[in-house]
């Protein structure tokens, strides 16, 4: 076994406790009350004098990097991501492995106005709910965490309750997949999720195969300006970025840098 296997066993036992805490209902409840959904996919698409959209994460620690920053502060980060220009903040809210929490969405939720991912290891319909009453506009999907029918279940079930998703895909056969189960958004991920090596040669491998039509995300390993250079000539609509921000001295410098130098639209 590898590391996404210990993370989704993990999952799976946390989510009996969280059933029990929050009841299905009670989160149904909660989303019945909520305003329409921002438009995450939109919110990736380049507009005029734009070459690529940046999604900036809001992440404490990583399995492979340890803590990155105890003294995070996620609704601030993400005011600071917003007003420089982000098209969408990535909140990861686990717990043990990345030092999250699904209250840390909730800050960034009151904070900003842009469309919100929640990073999370989503293995089962409750976990949307609970993303949605929390604040979160798309939930990332994992293809190589979900099995058989998982994935389309999981991407229907997401229409229904009325968020957006991300696909995470890193081999040609997990594409594939999520080509034909009809997901709008994907993602190349540079990660090997079970032994947490990284390489940008995935996204350049992948990114070309991408249907047109659908949007691209290159997620992982992106430092500086030639990193994105390398991944929007492949064909990447935006980027993911956490740790390169979260080390940033200068954020706001380091946004435009991996924007292109593109002013705030």
């Amino acid at each position: 076994m590898g590391v996404l296997d210990d993370i989704v066993i993990h999952k799976r036992a946390e989510l009996v406790e969280r059933r029990t805490r929050r009841p299905l209902g009670a989160l149904e409840g909660d989303c019945r009350r909520l305003p329409p959904a921002l438009d995450f996919e939109a919110a990736l698409r380049p507009v005029a004098g734009q070459r690529v959209r940046l999604i900036a994460e809001v992440k404490k620690a990583s399995p492979s990097q340890g803590v990155i920053r105890a003294d995070l502060d996620p609704a601030g980060q993400a005011e600071t991501y917003a007003g420089a220009g982000a098209a969408a903040v990535s909140v990861l809210t686990d717990a043990k492995y990345f030092h999250g929490s699904l209250e840390d969405l909730v800050a960034v939720r009151r904070a900003v106005r842009v469309p919100i991912l929640r990073k999370e290891f989503i293995v089962d319909e409750y976990q949307l709910w609970e993303s949605r009453a929390a604040g979160a506009d798309a939930v990332l999907l994992i293809a190589a965490a979900l099995e058989g029918a998982a994935l389309g279940d999981l991407l229907h079930a997401a229409k229904g309750v009325g968020l957006g998703t991300l696909v995470e895909v890193h081999t040609a056969g997990e594409l594939e997949e999520a080509v034909r189960v009809g997901a709008p958004a994907r993602q190349e991920v540079e990660r090997d999720l079970q032994r947490l090596t990284t390489t940008l040669e995935t996204s350049l491998n992948l990114l070309p195969r991408i249907p047109p039509g659908s949007v691209a995300v290159s997620e992982s390993g992106i430092f500086s300006a030639t990193d994105v250079e390398r991944v929007a000539r492949a064909g990447a609509h935006a980027v993911l970025v956490g740790e390169a921000l979260l080390k940033a001295p200068d954020v706001r410098a380091k946004m435009r840098e991996l924007m292109l130098g593109e002013a705030p639209s």
